[in-house]
């Protein structure tokens, strides 16, 4: 059901204050997405399936059970990420990626920390 003209407006209304008592937490709360927590999960799946082929090279000499304790974490960790890329699904791969873009935009252009350096450092050059 949508909502109405007045509605609407009280919305937009409310969402202004919003912003204009407090910008830097309504600019952190819009930042942020649904999609953060399955894509922080993605990476340390990632994080988990190179540390478990790691000690699954590693102790593969030692012992071939020792070998399968590995496999079972990389196992383990796969599942995590294909669990997590499901519920990401197309809209959450692209807001992730336009976040991304967004970040990697605002560093080059100069209101990102690479940006600050390299003002910083023209600064102390033409000293």
């Amino acid at each position: 059901m949508p909502l109405s003209e007045d509605e609407q407006r009280i919305l937009h209304q409310i969402e202004r204050q919003f912003y204009e008592s407090d910008p830097a937490f309504a600019q952190s709360v819009s930042e942020s997405s649904l999609y953060r927590h399955a894509f922080r999960n993605i990476k340390l799946g990632l994080v988990g399936v190179l540390a478990g082929m790691a000690f699954l090279l590693a102790t593969l000499r030692v012992s071939v059970w020792l070998s399968f304790v590995g496999f079972l974490g990389m196992l383990a960790a796969a599942f995590v990420i294909e669990r997590n890329a499901r519920k990401l699904g197309r809209a959450g791969w692209e807001q992730v990626s336009g976040t991304m873009r967004a970040v990697r935009q605002r560093s080059n252009n100069g209101t990102g920390t690479k940006g600050k350096l390299r003002r910083r450092l023209k600064r102390e050059e033409g000293d």
